[in-house]
């Protein structure tokens, strides 16, 4: 969740420590710190806030180095203060860490330190991990005893240290929370993510869990924690530098709510080759697809709705049986998992903590592990058997569009494989699904086309303390999604819900103050007619009713005058549209609120911590 950049070069560190942060934005952070190394001393700057802050105070007490390391943090032990940024020191100033993550023993091991004399000055588990390895690293060999430092530190870290015992010397390591090494012409680098480092490296190495990194004058060298040198895998970096800019939009949400286009275009490209669906790093046969009987869909946030759509998809289009589950349930809920069921994850990051955890509990079940991404590299990646990335580019806006959107699409796809694979689809029906999936692209375009309606709509009821979002069957985890937009971004309280469940409580909230979003695009048959019998629940008792139908359909006209119109679809694939539009309604609404539309208050990008 935290940021880390580091750099040993030959230019000044600290611009670059600066711009590697900013990049980092993204991922979440309520203070930020910077620490260099000199000959014969340490220097820190640190303060809480936003960037500008700690530039500030760089701008008043100025630093220059060729090596240093730089931290964005996110509260989990203490407050935002200045006396918790990172980084922490220990050994009287002569060693500084940046951590990312939690040290769960951080409590024995700071009893253990406080009665050898170590002082301490914050609440954080990150200065105790750094007097840990101050203390492990006292005497003897320094590399030798940061890894036993690590291996007594339970829980997870990605670290950068610097040591006056080791002038010159940066040093690396993880355990369960992302870290990579790059290299280029100015010197080398760690990062948290590839766009903190993108303009200065050529190559990077994704460190595995329980690799240790020293970067010198001399190069990159790698080991494990048994001491054993691993071999460096460099990957040349292909992600453009412009991925990572605001392209001339006002905010990155919005621009990645306009690259939904292109990214669902581009999926199908990607996958769909002369009207044949196939996916490279799927590696399942079709004799394993057609044994499948159950599969359990494990996921936390934004991408556990888009779970729920996959499972409506494929139950309804195979006879696979299919459970979703929170990665941060699924492990403490004794689940029932049998060898041999395919246990698939879905994430932005492929770094999500509970996740993780989840793929690493239903490896030592037997079970093989399916994961949805979008980054390579990444550690679900790694850990998973069959792979289907999403390909939607960096997302920098914190709450997610366009990954969630790819997500969607990849399910899609994904079912039409199956299906067919297991002759549970017909070839005339694989075919009128993928003319309709062509069309998709066009139709999200076109309600990007109406967002000033949109707007207009939002800026009218984003005044109330709680908003209500419905809808059923395939639209039902839409509700769900677009009631978190809302919540991420414009602070606004919001619930979705399944339309029907209404009636069991939720409608005891509806008056004139609230708004309730009714996704109404069923047209032809019992759910349609269901829906709008919901809306007119709402309407007796006078809710202000936004409602999102299908164009030309006019049974909304009496009940609000207002009604976002998008293209028409089939009812399976209709979320890939609404979910635009449901997007930009928490953007506007968050516009007319004056909140930080890309780094909303408290959220993090990738979530790596339990």
């Amino acid at each position: 969740m935290c940021g880390i950049v580091g750099m040993l070069g030959n230019r000044n560190a600290v611009p670059v420590l600066i711009e590697g942060l900013k990049r980092l934005e993204y991922r979440g952070y309520d203070s930020a710190g910077v620490a260099v190394q000199h000959e014969t001393e340490l220097e820190l700057r640190r303060a809480v806030g936003r960037l500008s802050e700690l530039e500030n105070e760089l701008t008043q007490h100025p630093l220059s180095s060729t090596i240093g390391i730089g931290h964005t943090r996110w509260a989990t032990h203490g407050e935002a203060s200045v006396r918790n940024c990172h980084p922490h020191t220990a050994s009287e100033g002569r060693l500084a860490l940046v951590h990312n993550g939690i040290i769960e023993n951080y409590q024995e091991l700071k009893g253990d330190l406080a009665g050898k004399g170590f002082p301490f000055q914050s609440d954080t588990d990150t200065e105790v991990l750094a007097a840990h390895v101050a203390d492990c690293t006292a005497e003897g060999d320094f590399l030798e005893g940061l890894r036993r430092a690590l291996a007594g530190a339970r829980g997870a870290y990605a670290i950068g240290l610097l040591s006056l015992d080791q002038p010159g010397v940066l040093y690396a390591a993880r355990l369960g929370s992302p870290l990579i090494v790059g290299k280029g012409r100015d010197g080398v680098f760690i990062a948290s993510d590839v766009p903190a480092i993108l303009p200065q490296v050529d190559e990077v190495i994704y460190l595995e869990d329980g690799e240790v990194a020293r970067l010198s004058g001399d190069g990159v060298e790698i080991w494990n924690l048994a001491g054993e040198a691993q071999e460096l895998k460099w990957v040349k970096v292909e992600m453009e530098d412009s991925a990572v800019d605001s392209g001339g939009f006002e905010t990155f949400m919005l621009k990645e709510v306009h690259e939904q286009t292109r990214v669902v275009r581009g999926l199908m490209d990607q996958y769909v080759k002369d009207g044949k669906i196939s996916f490279p790093d799927l590696d399942m046969s079709v004799g394993h697809i057609r044994t499948l009987q159950r599969m359990m869909i494990v996921s936390c946030g934004t991408a556990y709705y888009a779970a729920m759509y996959g499972r409506l998809l494929i139950e309804h289009f195979t006879s696979i049986a299919v459970e979703t589950d929170l990665g941060s349930e699924f492990r403490y809920r004794s689940p029932k998992i049998q060898p041999g069921t395919l246990v698939a994850t879905v994430s932005q990051s492929g770094e999500t903590a509970d996740t993780l955890a989840s793929v690493q509990m239903a490896k030592k079940a037997g079970c093989p592990i399916l994961t949805i991404c979008n980054v390579f590299g990444s550690s679900l990646v790694r850990e998973s058997d069959h792979l289907i990335y999403t390909h939607a580019g960096p997302e920098i806006g914190v709450a997610s569009t366009k990954a969630f959107t790819a997500q969607l699409m990849v399910f899609v796809l994904l079912t039409l494989h199956l299906a067919e694979a297991r002759g549970e689809l017909t070839p005339e029906s694989r075919e009128e699904l993928l003319a309709e999936l062509q069309k998709i692209p066009t139709a999200i375009h076109r309600v990007l086309e109406n967002k000033e309606h949109i707007k207009e709509i939002a800026s009218r009821h984003h005044d109330g303390p709680s908003s209500l979002y419905l809808g059923r069957r395939f639209n039902y985890p839409m509700a769900l999604e677009g009631a978190l937009k809302n919540k991420e971004i414009s602070y606004q309280h919001a619930e979705g819900y399944a339309a029907g469940e209404m009636k069991h409580g939720p409608i005891a909230l509806i008056n004139e103050s609230l708004p309730v979003i009714c996704i109404c695009t069923e047209t032809e048959d019992e759910v349609a007619e269901k829906m709008i019998s919901n809306v007119r629940e709402v309407q007796a008792r006078a809710g202000r009713i936004i409602a999102i139908a299908t164009e030309g359909d006019q049974r909304l006209n009496d009940i609000t005058r207002d009604i976002i119109f998008v293209p028409r679809t089939t009812e399976c694939l209709s979320p890939l549209v609404n979910v635009v539009a449901l997007q930009l309604i928490a953007y506007y609404a968050a516009q007319a609120r004056g909140t930080d539309i890309d780094k909303p208050r408290n959220l993090a990008k990738s979530v790596t911590v339990e």
